[in-house]
């Protein structure tokens, strides 16, 4: 566990749940969103939930993570 400084605090970070995750329930995802959202600059931090998805990931999912990349990381030549 590194030290949270001013560069890991700008940090953007997307986390999904499915809301039918029997592995690891909505609620885990929720209090973790909260954890990352006070050791970081908030507005950098995205939860997106997914209805009916279960521990797995969907189209839905992998465009919203496509579109996040896109955004955050520069384009490969």
């Amino acid at each position: 566990q590194g030290p949270i400084n001013g560069v890991n605090k700008e940090i953007a970070i997307l986390q999904c749940h499915g809301d039918c995750d029997p592995l690891v329930p909505l609620m885990f995802g929720a209090l973790t969103v909260e954890k990352l959202k006070s050791m970081i600059n908030p507005a950098n931090v995205t939860f997106r939930t997914y209805s009916g998805m279960m521990h797995s990931s969907c189209i839905e999912e992998m465009m919203d993570v496509k579109q996040f990349i896109d955004k955050h990381l520069p384009p490969v030549d």
